[in-house]
């Protein structure tokens, strides 16, 4: 009976442990979102050992199902427009003027020469329901003590990484550190967040450094100019026949 007991006392506290990790990510991803909505602009670095080149661009997302963007600069680029739709992913190209959608074989492309996929812009999973989401441990980053959070994917869930390991600060649950791991577990991205800024009253990362391990010198920089929250969007911004249209 007392082995009974103790099994059980280990299975609560393992529930418990479970959700407050869930409850930790998904309070951590409505900051980043915003409840309803969110806007941003931004400058895209991306750093090769021999070069690098910026992108301007902004951006309108709702949910986790509607996100646009449109490239404000170089003019090479201006005016592409990324576009995701529930399950469906878009690109307009200026340049031939069509609107493609994409096909699930492109996925895993880089994105504008960039560092992150396609499948890292859309992020189609979702990190409270495709993932076990435990707490492994305790860490300070910069001041901030963090908890860490690994995410093991559930069996058949439609995610790309075999493990994630988040590092998010206690107090406004910023997201400061994330390592990707590969199906055979090993580590092959970095993703780092610093410069704390207010954007509307939230206490945010306003930069993030992206970089894969297994190419040396290359990183993707990512600053946030401007953040906005539950704010009032077109839906036809989220619309194929108008990613034209954006500006």
């Amino acid at each position: 009976m007392r082995k009974l007991l103790i099994v059980f006392q280990f299975f609560l506290s393992y529930l418990t442990f479970s959700q407050d990790a869930n409850n930790i990510l998904k309070q951590s991803e409505e900051k980043i979102r915003g409840v309803k909505s969110s806007y941003t602009e931004m400058i895209i670095t991306v750093v090769r050992p021999k070069w690098k080149k910026e992108m301007t661009m902004k951006g309108w997302s709702v949910g986790e199902d509607y996100f646009t963007s449109v490239v404000l600069s170089p003019a090479k680029e201006k005016g592409t427009v990324f576009l995701k739709r529930e399950n469906e992913v878009w690109n307009y190209v200026p340049s031939i003027e069509r609107t493609i959608k994409l096909p699930p074989s492109m996925m895993m492309q880089n994105w504008m020469g960039t560092d992150f996929t396609n499948d890292d812009l859309v992020q189609r999973s979702s990190i409270t329901d495709d993932y076990t989401n435990t707490i492994i441990g305790e860490e300070t980053i910069d001041d901030l003590d963090c908890w860490i959070i690994q995410l093991i994917p559930k069996e058949d869930a439609p995610v790309v990484w075999g493990k994630l390991i988040m590092w998010i600060d206690k107090k406004d649950y910023m997201q400061l550190k994330t390592q990707f791991f590969d199906e055979y577990d090993d580590m092959v991205n970095v993703m780092n967040s610093k410069i704390i800024k207010n954007f509307g009253g939230k206490k945010l990362p306003s930069v993030i450094e992206f970089v894969p391990l297994e190419k040396e010198g290359n990183k993707t920089i990512v600053e946030r100019l401007i953040w906005k929250f539950d704010i009032d969007i077109n839906e036809r911004f989220f619309m194929p026949n108008y990613m034209k249209n954006l500006r």
